[in-house]
């Protein structure tokens, strides 16, 4: 492909991605302040702490089926769309949550909604803005597709939590609830007469079986993706409970080895495959995860959620590009839906079995099982690997004789 070619092709993905980052910017923005707002200004326990960033995954796993349904039957532009309204609303209701601060239990529930309905918009959007970049510039550029919206959502987040910071510290609360709502504005204007990807006709699988068929590498997702909900939702109160400050700047540094990481080798998946990038990303992964454990400062803590960061960039895309092979083209975004939602599992499940840790043992030992789970999911790949090869060998040996 020409340089300029592919230039025009990666604005046009970006046109398109920038939906992903509008939205991981309103969930980056109170991604550091919510769990010790919940946990010290509420006065909630650190399970209560972890359930209200989490259950923000869990409403996005339940509502992928219809994320993908609605990219595949109606188009990804609507699906979008609606996901900015719900956008919008989860502002209203934490700025609502923030104003009534003295009713500890009213402002939880207003929170707790909002956290819902942004979860819900994050699989809408997440979903659409997916399909919605494949349907503009075609299968043969998909892994630059999931590249560029995870480098958008991670980089958002990257951006979102020490902005949400400085925003609290300088503004108070409420700054939180209003910039949600003015980002879902600007999404929504910029969506609202962009040109349509086209729906595929054609017969659809039910959801459960393209889950079944994508399942294997939903499985990796899921194991590499602990470790950014450990991170996400713990790395704050992980820091104060060392005595250490600037919590935030470990998901500046952990989202910006994950942009560097995808910049700089996401051309790998298409030169090596999906499985032996994967398999080098859960290394570092792995790595990065266990020098968060044994962190004694908070320079080792950065570098450990750096390297956790660089090693979970390409996971996504590499994993994610063998799995959509695996289902026609009418139920593609159903594919990326299932698949996603092993995403917003792991991090659904993470955040309150995370507190149970915390509660047990302590902060540190949250980032020792996040390393088990991405070991756990360097050997599935593995696995993965070899059986691929052997059913490639298997077809070769067979060909000469079809």
């Amino acid at each position: 492909m020409k340089a300029s070619e592919s230039f025009t092709v990666t604005l046009r993905i970006a046109s398109i991605v920038v939906f992903s980052f509008l939205t991981f910017l309103a969930i980056g923005i109170p991604l550091a302040i919510l769990p010790g707002y919940v946990h010290d200004t509420l006065g909630f326990g650190s399970v209560m702490a972890g359930l209200a960033i989490s259950i923000q995954y869990i409403a996005t796993l339940l509502t992928r089926p219809l994320a993908g349904k609605i990219a595949d039957s109606i188009g990804p532009k609507k699906g979008v769309i609606a996901g900015l309204f719900g956008c919008a609303v989860c502002g209203l209701l934490t700025l609502l949550s923030t104003l009534v601060q003295d009713y500890p239990n009213l402002s939880l529930t207003l929170l707790l909604v909002g956290r819902v309905l942004l979860g819900c918009a994050q699989a809408l959007i997440g979903t659409g803005s997916l399909s919605w970049g494949m349907g503009s510039v075609g299968m043969q550029h998909v892994s630059k597709v999931i590249s560029w919206n995870g480098i958008a959502a991670y980089g958002a987040l990257a951006i979102g939590a020490p902005l949400g910071v400085a925003l609290v510290s300088t503004l108070g609360l409420w700054s939180m609830g209003v910039s949600i709502v003015l980002l879902a504005g600007i999404g929504l204007a910029l969506a609202w007469n962009k040109e349509p990807a086209p729906v595929i006709s054609g017969e659809r699988l039910p959801f459960h079986r393209v889950f079944w068929r994508i399942s294997p590498y939903g499985l990796g997702l899921l194991l590499s993706s602990v470790g950014f909900g450990a991170i996400a939702t713990f790395i704050t109160l992980y820091y104060a409970s060392n005595g250490w400050s600037d919590a935030a700047y470990s998901l500046t540094a952990f989202g910006a080895a994950f942009i560097c990481a995808r910049l700089l080798f996401a051309g790998m998946i298409n030169r090596l495959g999906g499985f032996t990038v994967a398999i080098a990303c859960f290394i570092v992964e792995t790595f990065g995860l266990v020098l968060l454990w044994l962190a004694v400062s908070p320079g080792m803590a950065l570098a450990g959620a750096a390297l956790a960061g660089f090693g979970l960039s390409l996971v996504y895309p590499a994993l994610g590009v063998e799995a959509i092979t695996k289902v026609p083209a009418t139920n593609r975004s159903a594919a990326l839906g299932a698949y996603s939602l092993c995403l917003d599992l792991s991090l659904g499940i993470t955040g309150p079995a995370a507190g149970l840790i915390a509660n047990l043992y302590g902060f540190s030992e949250i980032f020792l099982c996040a390393a088990l789970m991405s070991l756990l999911g360097l050997l599935l790949c593995i696995g993965l690997y070899k059986k691929a090869r052997q059913t490639e060998a298997a077809s070769a040996r067979q060909s000469p004789e079809g």
